[in-house]
């Protein structure tokens, strides 16, 4: 006799879940109150117990797959069933799980604790859920990463998301891969192709920049800051200055003005330790510049930015600008950055949305400055307006500080031209 087993009970008021995990196979033979399936809800992970047994001859539903209450998820064929069905209850209980070990409530733990929750695990089968939360369940799925192959560094061995981005770039977590690109399909049979080599140093910056994407949740603010003023002071400085003055370029009052507001607000001058599950502030300000070469994207780092005038700062910008398109940069230029700056503004663009510079915490995207009429004083005027991009790593910044972060640096470019200039 063939059964069809509904999933009716996914929890109270809950309207839909998505199937994490498939338990079974068609083939196996289940008993009665066997957990066959998690089921992901928006505020938890499910188990789905069967109280049917016998042989799954067909699995009607897919990993990934919404279901609603009442919905079919597998056939099973109840004749011949000669085990004897265990009680319900019997089907739930499982070994030591990891809520049993002991560690920190804060994520701690020995590895010794960790390793013998995970093998509890293990041990307890396929009936018992993993320990990790439903936004963690879903990165590993996007990631395409299996739980069971990820250690997990939380309290009893709960499987974090830095446990989960660690696996996906760096094999970290206990034995987790990386995501694994498909291969490309034949290009020549479509038309004629060529292939080009990359450099060195383009596969460093591609794996610079995949890195920096997978692990850090990325959310960018935008904004116009009103340079009318300062703009008009900056050409007049240029065209004034003695001979052999460095230029003073909007990119180098840009690094007077993110350092006011890096003091202000510290930790957007910081990096995450996921490791630890602590912030790392950084005393200092040593501002990477990002600079387009004909081989590829660097960002030579300005040293100690709040301690240099503006005229300082344009001349160091130039210099390492130059070094960098003859190749001329030292490593030592490139490394110990804390924030970054990348501006388009010669190129075009309203805007972007720069990748973070990993392991710094954010970076801020200019835009070519266009004019546009402003209603200022109840009358319409014509002003010239910067367009300004903020990246972020959603876990040390909220939207809100990002919000205040760019108001602060707006006031600064549009209305503080002296002070920069003459600090």
């Amino acid at each position: 006799m063939t059964i069809e087993f509904k999933a009716d009970n996914l929890g109270d008021g809950v309207k839909s879940g998505d199937v994490a995990a498939i338990l079974v196979a068609v083939g196996d033979t289940i008993e009665p109150g066997q957990i066959v399936m998690e089921i992901e809800t928006d505020k938890a992970v499910l188990p789905l117990p069967c109280p049917h047994g016998g042989k799954i001859t067909q699995i009607l539903v897919k990993k990934g797959q919404t279901i609603t209450p009442g919905q079919a998820v597998l056939a099973i064929d109840a004749a011949g069933t000669a085990a004897p069905a265990k009680p319900a209850a019997a089907a739930t209980t499982t070994p030591a799980a990891p809520a049993a070990a002991t560690g920190s409530r804060n994520g701690g733990g020995d590895k010794a604790t960790i390793t013998k929750a995970v093998s509890a695990v293990a041990t307890a089968g396929r009936d018992t859920p993993l320990p990790a939360g439903p936004a963690t369940r879903r990165l590993a799925r996007t990631l395409g990463l299996s739980l069971a192959s990820i250690l997990g560094t939380g309290s009893g061995g709960r499987i974090t998301l830095e446990d989960v981005t660690k696996a996906a770039t760096n094999g970290g977590g206990g034995g987790g891969r990386g995501v694994v690109e498909p291969p490309l399909p034949d290009f020549s049979q479509f038309g004629p192709t060529d292939r080009q080599p990359y450099t060195k140093l383009q596969k460093t910056v591609a794996t610079n920049l995949s890195l920096a994407w997978q692990v850090i949740p990325h959310v960018t603010q935008h904004d116009l800051a009103d340079i009318t003023d300062t703009e008009a002071a900056r050409k007049h400085f240029v065209d004034t200055a003695p001979k052999g003055s460095p230029k003073v370029t909007m990119t180098a009052l840009a690094l007077k003005a993110v350092v006011a507001c890096l003091k202000e607000f510290p930790h957007f001058n910081a990096s995450y330790d996921s490791a630890k599950a602590e912030l790392v502030l950084k005393r200092y300000f040593h501002i990477g510049v990002a600079v387009d070469t004909p081989t590829g994207l660097v960002v030579p780092v300005i040293r100690n930015v709040d301690q240099k005038t503006v005229l300082q700062l344009a001349a160091e910008l130039t210099e390492l600008a130059g070094k960098a398109r003859d190749r001329k940069l030292q490593l030592s230029e490139m490394q110990g950055g804390t924030f970054t700056i990348t501006n388009l503004g010669g190129l075009g663009g309203t805007a972007f949305t720069p990748i973070v510079n990993y392991p710094e915490v954010a970076i801020l995207g200019m835009s070519r400055s266009q004019k546009q009429l402003q209603l200022q004083n109840g009358e319409v005027v014509e002003r010239l307006m910067l367009p300004l991009s903020l990246s972020y790593d959603h876990r040390v910044i909220n939207g809100a500080d990002a919000a205040r972060f760019v108001v602060k640096l707006t006031t600064l470019l549009s209305n503080s031209f002296r002070l920069v200039i003459e600090s």
